[in-house]
Parts: C-alpha cells; sequence; structure tokens
C-alpha cells in the first residue's frame, strides 16, 4: 500500500483502541464491546487525487448507517510541521501539510517524520463523545473544561 496505512496508524497515532482492524487505507474499530457503533477512520482526501489533508472520523450505526463524519485536518494538528520544516514548506506552500500518493513506487512513507500527539489527542475526545467509556482513562490527563462542584458553570440551588 502506497501510504502504508497500517504503519500510520499503529506508529504516528498509537490510538488506544483493543479492537480494530486495517482494511486498505481504513482503521475499522469497536471502541466501546457490546456497542452497535463502530469508528471508522481514512484519509481525508483533497480535490487532487492522491493527495491527503487529514484524516476523516466516522461513527457508523450497525442498522442506521453513518451518525457522524468529522474531518481532522494534518495543519490544525501539526502532524506534519516537522516534515514539512525539513522540506521548507510554509503555509500556504503547494505540498504543505498533506500527504500525497502520487506514483510513489517507494518505500518510503509519504507521512515520515509525522507527528500524532495533537491528531491523536484530537481522536481521543472525537471518540469520548460517541464512546464515553472508551478512552476514559487516557483524557483524564488531558486539559479538557469540565464542570465540578467548586467550579461549575452555575450555583447550586438546594
Amino acid at each position: 500500500m502506497p501510504l502504508h496505512a497500517q504503519q500510520f496508524f499503529d506508529d504516528v497515532l498509537e490510538l488506544p483502541f483493543h479492537q480494530y482492524a486495517i482494511v486498505g487505507d481504513s482503521l475499522y474499530a469497536t471502541p466501546q464491546p457490546n456497542s452497535p457503533l463502530r469508528l471508522g477512520i481514512d484519509f481525508a482526501p483533497t480535490i487532487r487525487h492522491g493527495e491527503y489533508d487529514g484524516l476523516r472520523l466516522r461513527v457508523v450505526h450497525l442498522e442506521r448507517g453513518v451518525l457522524d463524519t468529522a474531518t481532522l485536518r494534518f495543519a490544525d494538528h501539526g502532524t506534519l510541521e516537522r516534515r514539512d520544516a525539513a522540506r521548507g514548506l510554509t503555509t500556504g506552500r503547494d505540498g504543505y501539510a498533506v500527504i500525497r500518493d502520487w506514483h510513489n513506487h517507494s518505500s518510503q512513507r509519504p507521512w515520515l517524520g509525522a507527528d500524532g500527539t495533537g491528531l491523536c489527542t484530537a481522536i481521543e475526545q472525537y471518540v469520548h463523545v460517541w464512546f464515553p467509556q472508551a478512552v476514559e482513562s487516557r483524557l483524564q490527563a488531558l486539559p479538557i473544561a469540565r464542570p465540578t462542584p467548586t467550579t461549575g458553570t452555575r450555583p447550586r440551588s438546594r
């Protein structure tokens, strides 16, 4: 596979899913056991054939089909900043923050040098909305604003 999706999902993202499979260039997961919901993640295409500027996440219900779709752009999460800086690419230049699969006959991965930290955090936050129990332990360490009894958004009534 020219995009080397297996290595991208395993090495760059290091997602916390216990049950998943990579088919072609897509990852399919069951983040929460005994749930009719599934998560699909694939590369989000740009207007150009063989060019991708992020990941597309889909929540699919086994009987009702696609419930939600979100696109997480590489540029928004700093995924390819290090790679692009080494290539001398800056915002607005052709090839910035995209992965290209154009006649890639070499074994070199087009996303080599990617940092998946920001993207992985965004995926975990998205998954937490649909599968609250699936990533709860890792999200506790993230700086998410959650109301508490002492800092809640509304005063408590007695």
